[in-house]
């Protein structure tokens, strides 16, 4: 395997682009390649099969997805109430409409791990890891409610990020007055998450 960590990299950005685009059936060495602009050969220089590029996908929308430290450190300064949930769930959303063809990439690993069990597994473990970080984040942080809030939460954003990302006008004038995507981000925040710092 070649060790280029710079061209891996860029093979593995290519293939986010490439799974985004044509879903998982589009995702070839070959089309990994002419998305990245190398010589064809090249990712099968530095993937062993599907599986392991579909996995370092995984590992690299992670990383292109997650809050910015900056960011996270700016929010925490904030009183722990409702609304820096809010601030948060704000902060999800603008990560995943910036990093559209990542997010989009997301949801192509979820329906493809449906069709192959090794994926299934790791992606699984990988997705359930980031629920259960977002619970102990939000216990160690002192913010307004418990695991409950958190997997309510998540289950509510997810349902909102997948209509946004990918069909945008079926949540448009649903609610009359509330605008897509903030005034809804603000409407489970305030059906979810109870007043107070830490209620």
């Amino acid at each position: 395997m070649a060790s280029n960590p710079e061209r891996r990299a860029a093979l593995v950005d290519a293939g986010v682009e490439v799974l985004a685009r044509e879903g998982a059936r589009g995702l070839t060495f070959r089309a990994v390649d002419a998305e990245a602009g190398v010589p064809v050969g090249t990712a099968s220089n530095y993937f062993t099969g599907r599986d392991d590029l579909l996995r370092q996908i995984d590992a690299r929308l992670h990383e292109r997805l997650a809050p910015d430290p900056e960011v996270l450190s700016d929010l925490l300064n904030r009183p722990r109430d409702r609304p820096l949930v809010s601030a948060f769930m704000h902060d999800l959303m603008a990560r995943a409409t910036r990093d559209r063809t990542g997010y989009l990439a997301l949801l192509e690993m979820r329906l493809e791990a449906t069709r192959r069990p090794g994926l299934r597994a790791s992606f699984t473990a990988s997705v359930r890891g980031d629920l259960e970080y977002g619970m102990e984040f939000h216990r160690a942080t002192g913010l307004p409610g418990g695991d409950e809030t958190v997997a309510v939460l998540y289950l509510a954003m997810l349902g909102l990020l997948l209509e946004h990302l990918t069909l945008p006008g079926v949540l448009d004038g649903v609610l009359p007055g509330v605008s897509v995507p903030d005034g809804l981000v603000e409407r489970i925040v305030a059906a979810v998450v109870p007043e107070g710092p830490g209620a």
